[in-house]
């Protein structure tokens, strides 16, 4: 070996593994640059927010929740998106056409929506499911934990009585956000206040914690960390079947999972202090609107009954009525109740966005009289 030539080699591994380091080290470097953002109005802010909804995008998020709820095995689905870190890549050309691939250890589920049919692969299986027809009813996904959607919900479900203020501008996946607080008008309400951060050109939603009342840490946020505009591609947008994977054509009403088994059963006008407000699934009652709402669920016997073991199996506390028992969960956000009249062969489960005191009230109204037309 010539002389130096050891010298020479070494530097210029240094020079390589100098310049990796940069690169590596660009994402935090841009993420601490001072943030600077035109001046805006709380609903000049909201506005472009609601308006981003048409832009056509891509970029990679993650949400992080910690609801703290008992997991549910009718709700295996739903769990890992409610307590853990759902990364999801994403590409909208439309509101009505979109994919988000959610990613983990195991391998990716990929969900793509095209004028009104869903499509969902899972890798695990090699099997791309349609699902045709309008899905009145379904369990939450990971695209509805994507920062553009959830901001565009939680502003929508506030409603116009939500107070609104600014933040203070952040830089969030490498660019300049402005920030806006959304609290809730009505203080049933279990979430406390949502911050939500976008871009203040093009209204896109990058970062979305929602936070639980009297906790400082949110329960969940999502956050892109890279975003920006994308050109439509049909065959992003497009779902491929690949030799020798599966394909399989079903309906919204087979694809929904533990939703299947729910019963029409009659209920009260008001529960808990709320009155009940429309909704397009006879098996559900809404109570109240918004972010402060719950829903009952009214769930044959058999699934029912299993329910109600499963969340006094996972730690929730026993409920006691002279008519029925229960079980109920309390999380930051979302509270849960299971009740079964003794007189009845449903189990009504009841979620949401209220107070577990509204929910034992509400548990208690339906324990004592299953077997009463309550009429509207």
């Amino acid at each position: 070996m010539r002389p130096g030539h050891a010298w020479h080699s070494g530097w210029r591994w240094t020079v390589v593994l100098a310049g990796v380091a940069a690169l590596c080290c660009l994402p935090v470097l841009a993420s601490a640059l001072p943030a600077s953002v035109p001046a805006l109005t709380p609903r000049q802010l909201e506005n472009k927010i609601l308006a981003s909804q048409r832009l056509s995008f891509s970029g990679y998020a993650e949400s992080d929740a910690t609801f703290g709820l008992p997991p549910l095995p009718a709700f295996a689905s739903v769990t890992p998106l409610l307590d853990g870190i759902t990364r999801m890549r994403v590409w909208q050309a439309a509101p009505d056409r979109w994919r988000v691939d959610t990613l983990s250890d195991t391998g990716e589920n990929d969900t793509y929506l095209d004028n009104g049919t869903t499509y969902v692969w899972d890798s695990g299986e090699q099997l791309l499911t349609g699902i045709f027809g309008p899905e009145v009813i379904r369990l939450p996904r990971a695209a509805d934990l994507m920062p553009a959607a959830l901001a565009v919900r939680i502003i929508n479900e506030a409603g116009p009585d939500a107070k609104l203020s600014l933040l203070p501008p952040q830089r969030v996946a490498g660019q300049s956000a402005a920030g806006l607080a959304v609290r809730p008008a009505s203080p049933q309400s279990t979430i406390a206040q949502a911050d939500i951060w976008a871009s203040p050109a093009t209204g896109l939603p990058l970062l979305v914690q929602v936070f639980g009342r009297g906790v400082a840490h949110p329960a969940l946020e999502s956050q892109f960390l890279q975003a920006g505009p994308w050109t439509p591609d049909n065959s992003v947008l497009t779902p491929q079947q690949a030799p020798g994977t599966g394909f399989t054509a079903t309906t919204p009403a087979n694809f929904a999972g533990v939703l299947k088994n729910l019963d029409n059963e009659v209920l009260p006008a008001a529960l808990g202090g709320l009155a009940r407000a429309p909704s397009p699934v006879p098996q559900i009652g809404v109570y109240g609107t918004g972010l402060t709402a719950f829903a009952v669920l009214t769930f044959r016997h058999g699934t029912g009954g299993q329910l109600l073991t499963d969340a006094l199996d996972a730690g929730a506390a026993p409920l006691s009525f002279t008519d029925g028992t229960g079980a109920i969960a309390s999380a930051p956000l979302v509270n849960l109740a299971l009740v079964h009249p003794y007189r009845s062969p449903d189990t009504f489960l009841l979620v949401g966005f209220v107070s577990r005191s509204t929910l034992e009230q509400a548990a208690a109204v339906l324990a004592a009289k299953p077997d009463q037309d309550f009429g509207e």
